[in-house]
């Protein structure tokens, strides 16, 4: 490969690392957990920004319970936000073929 096709490629990706970092931002997913009794929203950053529990969880004095739920929702939380990440990337970059599958440290 030419070192100046090299070069126009890492621009390249360098550009789409740059575009992902900004959609990440913009990401926020939702999960429940226990039928809804527990609801956690999270950023792409993989930050929690909202939890909520419903009050009949309390009702149960159940802090077993609740510490599964809260597990359950933030897991599942992280899922979709590899998810949204992986799917975006997947749009940025269709099939990048000539990649042959390498993996770009920090690029994902």
């Amino acid at each position: 490969m030419e070192v100046k096709a090299l070069q126009q490629m890492m621009t390249q990706l360098w550009q789409m690392q740059e575009s992902l970092e900004q959609r990440r931002g913009q990401i926020s997913v939702e999960a429940t957990a226990g039928g809804g009794m527990v609801s956690v929203k999270m950023n792409g950053q993989k930050q929690l920004t909202e939890v909520k529990i419903e009050p009949g969880v309390f009702a149960s004095k159940d802090q077993e319970m609740l510490q599964d739920l809260l597990l359950a929702a933030v897991n599942e939380a992280s899922r979709r936000v590899d998810e949204e990440l992986t799917k975006q990337m997947k749009d940025m970059t269709g099939n990048l073929s000539a990649l042959g599958g390498l993996r770009i440290p920090g690029l994902f």
